[in-house]
C-alpha cells in the first residue's frame, strides 16, 4: 500500500455505489414526503460518532418547513467531550439534540420531555385535532439504533431490530403515550455517495455492509485514525508496547502506510491472526478492529469532531 490517502480512500470508496441505493430507497422517500403532512416533530436519529456522515442531506432539505429534534444515538460509545460539543453545535444551529443510548434507556427520558415540549393544544384546536396526540415522525440512516431507540420510547419491541442496515421495511406507527405518536420509516439512504469520508466512516459503523467493500482495506484506514487520535485506546486494548509504538510512528525513513501495516503486524502477533508460517491474516486484523471499534471495545471513539 503506497502513502497516498487520497489513492487509498478512492480504492475503498471506488466499489461504495454498489448496492448503496436499492429500488426501494426511492420508494421510501416519497413516501416520507408524502407522510410529512400528518406530521408536528421531525425526530432525526444520527449516529453520535459520526454525527455529520450518519445524516441523510435529502433529509435536511425535505424537512426543513418542520420542527425537528436530533437523537445523538450510540453516544455511549463516543467520546464524552465530543459528545457536549456536538450538542452545543446542534443548539447554535437552532436544533435541540438530546444524547441517547437506546440500549440502556439512558437519555430516553429527555427525548420524550423534550417531544412533549411541543404539545400546543390551542394549535391543535385550531386544526381540529383536539385532544390529539403530537405526531412524530422517525428518521435516519440504516443502522443508526432508530428501531431500539423506538422501542425504548415506546417500551415495546413494536419495531422490528436488527444489528444489520435496513432491517425496518416499512412504515409503522407506535403509540407512545397519550400525548405522543411515532411514525417509524425504514432507513433511508441517499443516491449519490461522493465523499471518500463519508464513505469511509459509514462503512467503520457498520452502516454500508461489510461485503460491499474490502474489509481489510476498511480495517486499515480506520487503524490509521485510531493511531492518530486514539493510539492509548490501541495500546490498552492490544496489550501493545508503546515504545515500540512510539518508535515505529516517529521512524521518518518509512511512510505512513508502512508504518501502519507494521502495527497491524504487532496487533496480528497478540491476536494470534496467523494463517501460516508466520504469514499475517491481514483480514481477520482487520475484522478484529472493526469489531472492537463497533462494540465499544475499543473504547469511547468519536470520528468526527466538531471544526
Amino acid at each position: 500500500m503506497k502513502d497516498n490517502n487520497n489513492s487509498d480512500n478512492n480504492k475503498v470508496f471506488s466499489s461504495v455505489a454498489i448496492n448503496w441505493y436499492p429500488g426501494h430507497m426511492a420508494k421510501t422517500k416519497k413516501q416520507i414526503i408524502e407522510d410529512l403532512k400528518l406530521i408536528d416533530v421531525v425526530v432525526e436519529v444520527i449516529d453520535a460518532r459520526i454525527p455529520v456522515s450518519s445524516q441523510n442531506p435529502d433529509i435536511k432539505e425535505i424537512v426543513k418547513n418542520k420542527r425537528k429534534l436530533i437523537i445523538l444515538n450510540k453516544s455511549d460509545l463516543a467520546c464524552e467531550k465530543e459528545n457536549e460539543k456536538w450538542v452545543a453545535y446542534f443548539k447554535n444551529k437552532g436544533i435541540p439534540a438530546i444524547l441517547v443510548d437506546s440500549v440502556s434507556g439512558k437519555g430516553i427520558n429527555e427525548a420524550v420531555k423534550k417531544i412533549e415540549e411541543n404539545y400546543d393544544n390551542e394549535r391543535y384546536e385550531n386544526k381540529g385535532r383536539i385532544g390529539k396526540s403530537i405526531r412524530i415522525m422517525i428518521l435516519g440512516i440504516p443502522n443508526v439504533g432508530k428501531s431500539s431507540f423506538i422501542n425504548r420510547i415506546a417500551k415495546k419491541t413494536s419495531a422490528k431490530v436488527g444489528n444489520k442496515p435496513g432491517v425496518t421495511v416499512q412504515k409503522q406507527w407506535v403509540k407512545v403515550s397519550n400525548k405522543i405518536e411515532l411514525l417509524d420509516t425504514p432507513g433511508v439512504l441517499w443516491p449519490k455517495l461522493e465523499n471518500e469520508t463519508v464513505a469511509l466512516n459509514l462503512a467503520y459503523t457498520g452502516t454500508i455492509k461489510d461485503n460491499v467493500l474490502a474489509t481489510t482495506e476498511i480495517g486499515f484506514s480506520l487503524l490509521k485514525i485510531l493511531l492518530k487520535d486514539y493510539k492509548s485506546n490501541l495500546i490498552e486494548r492490544y496489550k501493545l508496547n508503546e515504545q515500540e509504538i512510539n518508535l515505529i510512528i516517529e521512524n521518518n525513513n518509512i511512510e505512513t502506510n508502512e508504518k501502519t501495516i507494521e502495527i497491524m503486524n504487532i496487533i496480528s502477533q497478540k491476536r494470534g491472526a496467523i494463517i501460516s508460517k508466520g504469514e499475517v491474516d491481514y483480514e481477520r486484523v482487520a475484522t478484529i478492529l472493526l469489531d472492537d471499534f463497533r462494540s465499544g471495545k475499543l473504547g469511547k471513539i468519536t470520528l468526527e469532531k466538531v471544526q
